[in-house]
């Protein structure tokens, strides 16, 4: 599996807008919704957000995976927002979260969301990669530097 499969060029924000971290998981819900014409996005929001109330996704190094099912989602999909300043995730290392990825899929897909969480997982533990995404300038950086990634892990 690939990311790039699951995320589209047009699904990645650079910078965000939110200012905590519910208005963040909204704002990549609400464009994930536009850019993948997503059914039911308030449906979706609260599923992720019932997630995250449930057990942060913030996942250390200033990272947060927040993610869930709903019968709105068509496929597994994926949207990364960078948000502008850090925001409290309450995340396990106890750091802000600056680098946001949503995972979302229907609600009958339990294989291909854990293969997606766990190929995220894998990839953020480079350092490199990690400051690379965080430093990226515009949604088409954070974006090419994924694909790049992925091209020289398939070399």
């Amino acid at each position: 599996m690939r990311l790039t499969d699951i995320l589209q060029p047009e699904c990645v924000k650079v910078p965000l807008e939110a200012q905590d971290k519910k208005a963040a998981i909204d704002e990549l819900v609400d464009l994930l919704a536009r850019c993948a014409n997503l059914q039911q996005p308030e449906q979706l929001k609260q599923a992720v957000w019932q997630r995250e109330l449930a057990r942060t996704t913030g996942i250390g190094h200033g990272i947060a995976i927040p993610h869930g099912k709903s019968a709105g989602v068509d496929r597994l999909r994926m949207a990364i927002g960078l948000a502008s300043k850090p925001l409290d995730f309450g995340a396990i290392d106890g750091r802000p979260v600056t680098l946001i990825l949503l995972l979302v899929s229907p609600l009958d897909q339990t294989g291909p969301h854990i293969q997606a969480l766990a190929k995220i997982s894998r990839m953020l533990t480079e350092e490199s990669f990690r400051a690379a995404l965080k430093r990226a300038a515009s949604s088409e950086d954070l974006y090419n530097h994924i694909a790049r990634h992925e091209a020289e892990a398939a070399v």
